[in-house]
């Protein structure tokens, strides 16, 4: 807490585009993934939910164990650092080997295919990267508005989508370090008064911020996940007009860039608890306006550019979030575990991209989408308008009561005059 050293603009650069390199998996299952599943693998869109979501299960667990991993992980380049240069090539071998179904596989054989290349890449591989590039915030800074810019940086990197992935994730790696001691001085081995993972996990289980952390990650990436996932569907079914896709695509990213570039100067009059909320509240406003639509396309546009200014806070502020609760848990329990708490993230955005992509698709099975067909049916257009539109409100309002709850911010003086009374 007392360590108030800037990190320089050029390293929050290259988090940013390590953010962005890593998130690329995260872009591809919830955008193409699914109708690249069902429409050019030709996989039922019920067992590829149910992976979507099965997966999920094995992921809770990886996310907790590599938290632990990342606390107890003590070399010359810190804590989380190594595991961030890892992922860079682990990135670019899974999403080769997850884009590559055998076709000419029967469908069994592909399931499997798709189960084993889906769990390498999300249980193994995004686990890694999300865990080690979350908890490089607390381990980078200890300063609140520093921590907010970089959480900014992550946030613009995350939209715009480097290339080549790997090559991105190992450059942040290779180029940041972390903040040990006053001197700068990184320590090759554990401090003797160090927490074990026997006290650090009772500690961060009883944080109630940990938990409103993991439930915003669940359904800000569930809201996201499913919507994404049934706009491929949304544009060629009800509106009849498949390459509006691209229109859409654009209007719900470029939007949410600007507002996250005016996250430093916004988080200078308001809190991190305002600005979410003021974006849960156009989340909302936006799914609303898109349901009222109709195939009016100017108005669906409309409605998803307002989606996409609230959806940028979304990916800014909640990350800015978590050094917060590292002091929190630090200030009220003793016990600091910027691994563990980092995996509230990390477990709410797979649970919620898998379960918000796993939605979309059991959606269309229950309305009967049929892939070979050249007309769906009124019932499939009318079930996949209502997921791409008043689901995301509803999701949104879900949202909002969580952020609400979520006033770990207000302890931020009281923790830091603590500290410096102890120093």
């Amino acid at each position: 807490m007392n360590n108030t050293k800037k990190v320089p603009l050029w390293r929050k650069t290259v988090y940013g585009l390590g953010t962005g390199g890593g998130n690329i998996f995260s872009q591809i299952g919830s955008a193409f993934l699914l109708s690249y599943y069902t429409d050019t693998a030709l996989m039922g869109a019920a067992a590829i939910g149910t992976m979507f979501v099965v997966c999920r299960v094995f992921d809770g667990v990886s996310d907790l164990l590599m938290g632990a991993v990342v606390d107890s992980t003590h070399t010359k380049w810190g804590k989380a650092r190594p595991w961030l240069i890892l992922s860079g090539p682990l990135t670019f071998l899974g999403i080769v080997l997850l884009m590559h179904v055998p076709i000419s596989m029967g469908a069994s054989a592909k399931l499997i295919y798709a189960y084993a290349t889906y769990i390498f890449m999300s249980v193994v591989v995004y686990t890694i990267f999300g865990i080690a590039n979350t908890a490089m915030l607390p381990l980078m800074t200890c300063d609140p508005q520093d921590s907010t810019l970089l959480a900014t940086f992550s946030a613009v990197g995350n939209n715009v989508i480097g290339l080549i992935a790997g090559v991105l994730i190992l450059i942040s790696g290779l180029v940041n370090k972390e903040i040990a001691d006053d001197d700068g001085e990184m320590e090759g081995g554990p401090k003797a008064n160090e927490p074990t993972l026997a006290q650090q996990f009772p500690s961060v289980m009883k944080n109630r911020y940990f938990w409103l952390l993991l439930l915003i990650g669940v359904f800000s990436l569930l809201m996201n996940a499913n919507a994404i996932a049934a706009q491929t569907y949304y544009c060629s079914v009800v509106l009849g007009k498949a390459m509006f896709m691209s229109v859409l695509m654009v209007a719900g990213q470029f939007p949410g860039i600007i507002i996250l570039l005016l996250m430093p100067v916004i988080s200078e009059r308001w809190s991190k608890q305002v600005f979410l909320g003021i974006g849960a509240v156009l989340l909302i406003i936006g799914f609303v306006i898109c349901g009222l639509a109709g195939t009016n396309t100017t108005l669906v546009t409309v409605g998803v550019v307002i989606r996409s200014l609230g959806a940028g806070p979304l990916l800014s502020a909640v990350f800015a979030l978590v050094p917060d609760v590292v002091e929190y848990g630090n200030w009220k329990y003793g016990i600091r575990s910027e691994g563990l708490i980092s995996s509230a993230q990390s477990i709410g955005s797979k649970i919620g991209m898998g379960f918000g992509s796993g939605m979309a698709a059991w959606i269309l099975a229950a309305a009967g989408y049929d892939a070979t067909l050249e007309v769906q049916s009124a019932a499939t257009a009318s079930a996949i308008q209502f997921d791409y539109t008043y689901m995301g409100a509803i999701f949104g309002v879900i949202i909002l009561v969580l952020v609400l709850l979520t006033n770990v911010e207000k302890y931020r003086p009281q923790i830091e005059a603590d500290m410096a009374a102890k120093q």
